[in-house]
């Protein structure tokens, strides 16, 4: 197993195993036996796909941490928006810049557009990515079948015409999850309603390492009392991890739904939260 995809098969697989066993709090040992690996080899694969050790990822996925996270993101949510930095040119770390589509291209539903499609390897399983000339129009992560993540890109488009093209969108990926450089510029293309729009662009305003009730999302787009609407159009998402829907999560602390799948949902939150809390790892 080499590639990004392959590793996450098997931490996504850890994350089940730990999930269903919890109240046993099995060790790592035992948590490296359920993946077919060593307790070397399941501490390389995390040290190689998060950059810190199984033990300390293991912390970032307890609801005792998610709690905490939301009392912190909280305070950096509010200096974020009283310093002005959510303008749509500084949305977030990933410097995306949005343009939706006009009303009237929203009612042709993509007819006579181009569509290029491509299915990649990414740190949290395959995903199709998919663009129009204006940038990226989907991700979405593979959870059953390439032919039904297409079908889903495909209805939202019904109108466009849609050509396989892993070139084109590759040259995306190495922005979405960059190695060693600057993400650079990334360029999104949403089609959408006005409402689902605003909260696609209030999650955008959500920094790495941070996450928000859905509660205070809706009081972002003006709307406080919208929380179950918020929540529909956070599930609509048509753009995963780049508008990052994963991190909204419930006000208790529990992670919630995802389109993708919840232990996936898990597992974003805890790399990105690898990343951003650099103290005392292992």
């Amino acid at each position: 197993m080499n590639s990004m995809s392959d590793d996450y098969a098997r931490i996504e697989k850890a994350i089940h195993y730990l999930d269903e066993r919890f109240p046993e709090q099995p060790d790592l040992a035992e948590v490296a036996k359920s993946v077919s690996l060593s307790p070397f080899h399941f501490q390389r694969l995390f040290r190689r796909w998060a950059g810190i050790s199984p033990k300390r990822f293991l912390q970032f996925l307890m609801l005792d941490y998610a709690k905490q996270a939301l009392i912190e993101s909280g305070n950096v949510l509010d200096a974020t928006y009283a310093a002005g930095l959510s303008s749509p040119s500084r949305l977030h770390d990933l410097f995306v810049s949005v343009e939706a589509v006009t009303p009237g291209e929203f009612k042709r539903c993509g007819a006579g557009l181009s569509i290029r499609y491509g299915f990649h390897s990414s740190p949290f399983g395959e995903c199709l990515l998919a663009v129009t000339g204006r940038g990226i129009c989907a991700m979405y992560f593979v959870t059953s079948s390439r032919e039904a993540v297409l079908d889903e890109v495909q209805r939202r488009w019904p109108g466009a015409i849609f050509a396989e093209d892993p070139k084109a969108t590759g040259q995306y990926l190495d922005r979405i999850f960059p190695q060693n450089s600057s993400p650079g510029k990334l360029p999104i293309d949403l089609r959408g309603t006005n409402f689902q729009i605003k909260v696609w662009q209030a999650l955008l305003e959500i920094p790495v390492g941070a996450v928000a009730p859905y509660k205070d999302l809706a009081a972002r787009v003006g709307n406080p009392k919208a929380t179950r609407a918020v929540g529909t159009a956070v599930g609509q998402n048509p753009i995963a991890f780049i508008i990052p829907c994963h991190r909204v999560i419930r006000k208790v602390g529990a992670i919630g739904n995802y389109h993708g799948g919840v232990s996936r949902k898990r597992a974003m939150l805890a790399w990105e939260a690898a990343r951003t809390h650099s103290e005392g790892l292992e």
